[in-house]
């Protein structure tokens, strides 16, 4: 099967976001598999809900007084932050039939971002911790002293169109992070009224993986990928997160 692979961002967060929109179109055309891994700009990402909740001004807010573009993302889940550094990661795979395949594609991603996290040396699982940051069955988290999950380093959501449906993720990496999410979350989520404890968040780093995003990049990249013929795509003219 070929596979086409995104590579690089747009200059400007609305641009690149439309970068993904027209991945998906295309997969949807031609069928071809398409992915992308990259360090996107400097926001909070908000799901449709917040966007309806009567704080969500205020969170808004809160997020562009501290250095982040807020935008309202097309796949579900709750408000995600990324610092810049944090990697996002998106497929587009090509579905015969809407109503099928869901659960297997949360499963077949999930089980790929593990794999390639463990072989880097980090110890996550599935699952995540209570009153995580965008709450959800699809998560990755590191593993306690107990052997269960805590610390969330990603989240998967998912939007399905006629044709193609989009696996995405947002995936912290550096343990500097952390401190960044916390900082920006904490203030967004109590303008929505959502539970969020701090402590949940995590990264690939302190799940004992390595701390550059772009080792992690490639990593998860190639795993992807997983040996088939590509096309890459260069994005725009930064390069951030491409190489």
């Amino acid at each position: 099967m070929e596979v086409r692979v995104y590579r690089g961002r747009a200059d400007e967060p609305a641009a690149d976001r439309d970068v993904t929109a027209d991945m998906l179109t295309e997969t949807a055309e031609t069928g071809i598999l398409a992915v992308r891994v990259w360090q996107p700009h400097r926001q909070i990402a908000f799901g449709r809900r917040d966007s309806h909740a009567a704080g969500y001004e205020t969170a808004k807010a809160a997020a562009e007084d501290r250095g982040y573009h807020a935008l309202v993302r097309r796949v579900g889940g709750r408000a995600v932050a990324y610092t810049g550094r944090t990697l996002a990661v998106a497929a587009a795979v090509p579905i015969e039939d809407v109503r099928q395949g869901m659960c297997d594609r949360y499963d077949e991603i999930s089980g790929t971002l593990v794999d390639a996290l463990s072989e880097l040396g980090a110890d996550v699982t599935r699952g995540e911790s209570v009153d995580a940051y965008c709450p959800g069955s699809h998560s990755i988290s590191s593993v306690d002293a107990a052997g269960e999950p805590h610390g969330k380093l990603a989240g998967i959501a998912q939007r399905v169109q006629s044709g193609a449906a989009l696996v995405a993720a947002s995936l912290t990496v550096a343990e500097a992070d952390v401190a960044a999410i916390q900082s920006v979350l904490g203030p967004v989520y109590r303008a929505l009224d959502v539970p969020f404890d701090p402590s949940t968040v995590g990264s690939v780093a302190t799940a004992g993986g390595p701390t550059d995003p772009g080792v992690v990049r490639e990593a998860v990249e190639d795993a992807l990928v997983d040996g088939r013929d590509q096309t890459v795509v260069r994005v725009g003219a930064s390069t951030v997160g491409s190489d």
